[in-house]
């Protein structure tokens, strides 16, 4: 039976004060007490010291168990997590992991909590070049934020023993939001009416009595021509005008204040199976598309690997629908050469309420095909050349150990 670090502190508490009560004891039955008051108590003070020393050994045995136990099922990453327990986990990461993890805030929610990321990568003293990941722009798609949890307990997995991933964490940090929504999301764990809610929770304009934008229309990427509505009730209500929500407005500083340096942006949705390359307007074409549709084969073919799911490549005109505003659209534009989204598991039998026994084998497969990007971009970065093969290589290497991983 599991016990919370609660419930171990006050297991232990009992057991002090029950070691405090026999030491009181021993001092009342010590032979200098006894030869005082002339009683012989001798057996007594000889059962307290034995029970004394059993009590105390038994303490700090379930001071040193009942923490290891409390450490290892503090967080488990195949089930959802309310939004405090994300936050706890996130503090808790950077704690255990000093030396590459820190906790940045970059932003508020129209509900004014703070929007957090966690920054992964070796501290070099040097500018760095990096990659972006957010998960959660869309309240209702739960297994982004459970993807985006899995894929920083894999990558500072492998930072312990793979040569690979220590080069990428030497050139390259790490920025992944958990949960940008953060106002919708906790929305969604109200009740089972909230739970399909999937905007933000800003009010509508005046007159309107409906709540929320669509924060993936709200980006100023050919802003509202296309695949939008401007009717508040909507569900892809984008706003009253582009960048209109605090939430688009943090990324939209943190990353276009450094677009230098981020080589890949990654925005993880659900559902359909989808790899999603810009652009999401019919009439635009990404420079860099055909690349962008090759690295995005390979790595629908890292997916299938793990657990043989189909994820189909292409803009989402072609493979799902026309819109604007998006994120991945307004990276693009701003010059990071890698953006894509990941419309995670499945096709439409579960939607955006996928079964918890669904979220790792969807983890598995979406951090083989996340990789396989992450991979191509900086071995083109940093070598100088493209390395599809050795991308692919490697990803076949760890669709074939991935499974075996174990919890951090």
């Amino acid at each position: 039976m599991h016990m919370s670090a609660k419930e171990w502190e006050q297991r232990l508490e009992l057991l002090r004060l029950r070691a405090e009560g026999l030491l009181m004891n021993y001092t009342m039955c010590h032979p200098r007490t006894i030869r005082r008051s002339g009683v012989s108590n001798e057996g007594v003070y000889v059962h307290n010291v034995t029970m004394l020393s059993s009590v105390l050994s038994l303490v700090v045995l379930l001071s040193a168990t009942g923490a290891a136990a409390v450490e290892r099922v503090e967080h488990d990453y195949y089930k959802y997590h309310p939004m405090p327990e994300i936050t706890d986990w996130m503090a808790q990461v950077a704690k255990d992991h000093p030396d590459v993890v820190t906790v940045v805030e970059y932003g508020q929610t129209y509900e004014k909590r703070t929007i957090s990321l966690l920054k992964i990568g070796l501290n070099t003293g040097e500018e760095k070049k990096a990659i972006w990941m957010d998960c959660g722009i869309h309240a209702r798609e739960w297994i982004a934020p459970a993807f985006c949890q899995y894929f920083v307990r894999q990558i500072l997995q492998a930072h312990k023993t793979d040569p690979k991933m220590q080069e990428m964490l030497k050139n390259m940090d790490f920025y992944v939001t958990p949960v940008l929504n953060m106002d919708g999301y906790i929305h969604t764990w109200k009740d089972n009416t909230t739970r399909l809610w999937r905007k933000n929770r800003s009010p509508g304009p005046s007159g309107c009595n409906c709540t929320g934008v669509d924060l993936n229309r709200n980006f100023n990427a050919n802003w509202g021509t296309i695949g939008v509505s401007f009717d508040c009730c909507s569900n892809i209500y984008c706003g009253s005008q582009a960048t209109s929500e605090p939430e688009a407005q943090a990324v939209t500083y943190f990353v276009g204040s450094r677009k230098e340096d981020f080589l890949c942006f990654l925005t993880i949705h659900s559902y359909g199976q989808l790899l999603l390359v810009p652009y999401g307007h019919p009439n635009f074409t990404a420079s860099n598309y055909n690349e962008l549709m090759e690295v995005g084969l390979g790595a629908a073919d890292a997916i299938r690997r793990v657990h043989g799911m189909n994820y189909t490549v292409g803009t989402s005109p072609a493979v799902l629908y026309p819109n604007s505003g998006s994120s991945r659209d307004w990276a693009r534009m701003l010059g990071i050469p890698f953006s894509y989204t990941f419309e995670l598991r499945d096709k439409g039998t579960f939607g955006f309420e996928l079964p918890e026994d669904q979220i790792q084998p969807a983890c598995e497969e979406a951090y083989s095909g996340a990789l396989h990007i992450i991979t191509y971009a900086h071995d083109k970065t940093f070598s100088g050349a493209v390395a599809t093969a050795a991308a692919t290589l490697w990803t076949m290497l760890l669709a074939v150990g991935v499974t075996g991983n174990t919890l951090m």
